[in-house]
């Protein structure tokens, strides 16, 4: 009991400890705004010959779905097969045994 309570303390003080440097961190991190060089900036741009290879969302998550559908099927399908198996295992055992 006393074991679990010393960690019960430790880990709310490591918690509360993370929270304080957490908040000075967030507020340091504010002040140090960048710009973005011309070079970053033309990284980020738009380019016309990939909008091409962009990918849909409404495409990839229809395509996602399919994917999650053919999985369940084939799983669905494998636990038929081994259900399928272990009865006529089971069959064959018992008309086997009552010849």
């Amino acid at each position: 009991m006393a074991f679990l309570l010393n960690n019960t303390l430790i880990s709310s003080h490591l918690r509360s400890s993370s929270q304080k440097t957490d908040g000075a961190l967030a507020q340091s991190r504010r002040g140090f705004h960048v710009e973005l060089g011309a070079r970053e900036k033309s990284l980020l741009a738009e380019d016309a010959s990939l909008r091409r290879f962009k990918s849909h969302k409404k495409g990839v998550h229809r395509l996602k779905r399919i994917g999650d559908v053919l999985t369940v099927i084939v799983i669905a399908g494998c636990c038929y097969e081994i259900y399928a198996r272990a009865v006529m295992r089971k069959d064959q055992a018992a008309a086997g045994g009552s010849s």
